[in-house]
């Protein structure tokens, strides 16, 4: 290392010393390989990450993030770890469970979105649930939570399978731009998407949370071997994540995450704060606190999943689909 980096890395040192945060043994630079969901890149999802890379949160763990947009959605991120393609990588839970019941050695290293807020919008004509009676609702895969919250919800307003025609779409700017096009009468979308919509005047007419009230819907998933063999690397990243996460839940630092909303989806400051609002104002749940992976939400997905058919009962159980052991190194579980 030059002088400066020794310097900057003995400033990082003390400062880990005064907060009574020092690692054990100085750690080494990383580049980890990241799978990104191609339709989350510029959506608030994906906050924790350019949170964790503005605030240094990755540099002072060493760790240097390379994002590796995987093509054809959440369904792909499993086979992007077994494939080598990527180190560690966001993904929807019911994937990785299938995955690990195919014989996948993935698990979960982290939570990230814990009970995400979808909003049912609709045509501006369509003015209430019984309009959808014989219309296109434009849904995720049929196994994904997105769908199986929405599809609770239009049940609980008096729509039940077969009342409505489904197209699956995977991403909210796709099933956003079918809305747009005409081909879609209500689609499910996440945040500021469904914003948008609603200042261009589409309806919104429920929210996934008013059926579903909590699950576990993404982690963060990578190799059992490799998490093993890259301890240290994992555990800093972790504990980058977390304090993201911390930073993102503080109302202290509401303006500087509503700018960070809006320079990383082009949303305006209106709806970046009502994008907030809504996941605050009452706490729903949606931001985990520091990354932890909430095993009763992962039990509800594996109960959704086996009520519906996309795994065999009886329902395995959550435990067998993580790793806390980095989470507890970084002292968050």
């Amino acid at each position: 290392m030059s002088g400066r980096r020794n310097l900057a890395r003995n400033a990082t040192v003390a400062a880990w010393l005064f907060a009574g945060l020092a690692p054990t043994a100085a750690a080494d630079d990383i580049t980890l390989r990241y799978g990104q969901i191609p339709s989350t890149a510029r959506s608030v999802s994906s906050l924790y990450l350019v949170i964790a890379q503005r605030k240094g949160f990755f540099a002072r763990e060493d760790i240097r993030l390379e994002l590796v947009p995987i093509a054809g959605g959440t369904d792909k991120m499993v086979a992007a770890l077994a494939e080598g393609r990527v180190d560690v990588t966001q993904t929807a839970t019911p994937y990785l469970v299938r995955a690990v019941l195919a014989g996948s050695d993935a698990a979960a290293i982290a939570g990230e979105t814990a009970n995400p807020v979808y909003s049912l919008i609709a045509k501006p004509e369509i003015a209430r649930y019984a309009d959808l009676r014989g219309k296109v609702v434009g849904l995720s895969l049929a196994v994904d939570t997105i769908s199986i919250s929405m599809r609770k919800l239009l049940a609980r307003n008096g729509l039940n399978d077969g009342d409505y025609v489904v197209k699956e779409l995977v991403g909210t700017p796709v099933r956003f731009d079918c809305l747009k096009k005409g081909e879609c009468d209500a689609v499910p979308l996440g945040q500021p998407e469904d914003f948008a919509a609603i200042a261009q005047g589409y309806r919104r007419l429920g929210l996934s949370t008013e059926a579903v009230s909590a699950f576990q819907f993404q982690v963060v998933a990578a190799r059992r071997p490799w998490a093993q063999a890259n301890k240290d690397a994992v555990v800093r990243f972790v504990r980058a994540l977390g304090d993201a996460f911390r930073f993102i839940r503080d109302g202290a630092n509401r303006a500087e995450v509503v700018a960070a909303i809006m320079a990383s989806t082009g949303a305006s400051e209106e709806i970046a704060r009502a994008t907030l609002a809504l996941y605050f104002e009452p706490d729903r749940g949606v931001v985990p606190r520091r990354g932890e992976i909430d095993l009763k939400g992962l039990a509800q997905v594996i109960a959704f999943m086996a009520e519906g058919g996309a795994i065999a009962p009886p329902p395995p159980a959550a435990e067998r689909f993580v790793d806390l052991q980095y989470l507890r190194a970084a002292g968050v579980e």
